[in-house]
């Protein structure tokens, strides 16, 4: 819930869902911890591992969704469509520099 001093992000109205899904993605990752001390093989622990990356993509792509249709048009009507695409178009970036 927001206050009026909390600011409206672009993925408040699913935040939790948002939430949920990174809570699913922390078990997984419990998961993985347990197959590791339980001496798996290597392939099933990457397989999970996989899992999780695949997971966290979509988080990421939900988040650059809500900043595009929220954030930026925000930014846009402030005259800061620029520098909002910009900021958005580095954490594309970020995103996209696996191994």
């Amino acid at each position: 819930m927001t206050t009026p001093s909390t600011p409206t992000r672009g993925y408040t109205a699913s935040k939790e869902q948002l939430l949920a899904r990174l809570r699913r993605v922390e078990g997984q990752v419990r998961g993985i911890e347990r197959m590791v001390d339980e001496d798996r093989y290597c392939i099933d622990v990457l397989t999970q591992i996989s899992a999780i990356q695949a997971a966290l993509d979509k988080v990421a792509l939900g988040l650059l969704d809500g900043h595009a249709r929220h954030c930026m048009r925000e930014g846009a009507a402030e005259g800061r469509a620029d520098e909002m695409a910009a900021e958005m178009m580095a954490a594309v970036a970020r995103l996209m520099k696996r191994g």
